[in-house]
């Protein structure tokens, strides 16, 4: 089967449940996305004009929020034309740009989050030496590095997907992930499968690290009442996104490798799109109510721009 012939498309099946209900599903979804969009963009439009949120820790949740938008982007469109399409197909290219826009979400979103854990343990265990590390140059090199890096693995493993013969054309999710293409192929997949391995072993020992960052930072918040009153303030909320965040994907790895047949499609769906629909909306309103600083921000800068236009 001729992989770049304009005429190759693939079929999701995933949303063969949604026809009895598709104008409900379109209003849910229609809502969740506008509002995921809304809540990130305002948060992103507050940290940029109050140069008081100009702190590493604030730009790296404020980079956290623009990555949300990128997610919750690659799936809602799609999926919303999709609810009211007789035909639910993608074509080759754009099946492709989706694998990459998710794939790069959620490499860049883990590694985000393990900056954050670094810059966490630097602030609570090294206090003294944080701003001399933590400069304004180091924060622009990190967020480069987190999208570069993120970038970097997602066009690899994409490359090696798009070189794959496929001998079908059917994907049962409600949208395109690289798993489900692999899957597909009717050549040998060793490198690619050995690629996978690669990056699960690179963000494990990312996974690694939070853990020992957040043992230690643990350690010296019980040390004082000062180091746990800022651990509950900027450290919980990063425990509750990154637990999230990883639940969720890997209830979707689980879903894609053995959730299998007709009658668990429903909860497959769920559990599918739940790591493109959750942290997107969570995050902001997670950090917007846990972080004093922003949520005070917030408050006083829109609630003095409704006073002017009163």
């Amino acid at each position: 089967m001729q992989n770049y012939s304009s005429e190759f498309m693939f079929v999701l099946h995933g949303l063969n449940d949604t026809r009895a209900h598709k104008q409900i599903y379109f209003a849910v979804g229609l809502v969740v996305y506008v509002v995921t969009l809304f809540v990130n963009f305002t948060l992103i439009i507050t940290v940029i004009l109050d140069k008081t949120l100009h702190e590493p820790m604030y730009l790296f949740i404020c980079n956290l929020y623009v990555n949300g938008i990128g997610g919750a982007s690659a799936f809602y469109p799609k999926f919303l034309a999709d609810l009211f399409s007789d035909s639910h197909v993608i074509s080759y290219t754009g099946c492709l740009s989706q694998i990459c826009s998710i794939y790069w979400y959620i490499f860049c979103e883990f590694t985000s989050l393990t900056v954050m854990a670094y810059d966490r343990y630097l602030a609570i265990c090294k206090p003294l030496e944080y701003h001399c590390i933590m400069t304004h140059q180091m924060v622009i090199k990190l967020l480069l590095c987190i999208w570069l890096f993120s970038f970097l693995e997602t066009s690899v493993g994409v490359s090696l997907t798009a070189q794959l013969s496929l001998c079908g054309n059917g994907i049962d999710k409600l949208y395109c992930f690289n798993w489900d293409v692999v899957k597909l192929s009717c050549t040998d997949a060793t490198v690619i499968n050995l690629y996978g391995y690669i990056v699960m072993f690179s963000h494990s020992s990312q996974a690694v690290f939070i853990i020992i960052s957040y043992i230690r930072i643990i350690k010296a918040s019980l040390k004082s009442k000062t180091e746990r009153v800022k651990f509950m303030q900027t450290c919980l909320p990063h425990l509750i996104t990154l637990t999230n965040f990883t639940i969720s994907l890997l209830l979707d790895i689980l879903c894609a490798r053995y959730g299998k047949g007709d009658g668990l499609r429903a909860l497959r769906n769920i559990l599918g799109i739940e790591f493109l629909v959750v942290p997107p909306l969570l995050n902001p309103i997670i950090y917007g109510i846990r972080i004093t600083q922003i949520r005070s921000r917030f408050v006083k800068m829109y609630s003095y721009k409704i006073n002017t236009f009163r």
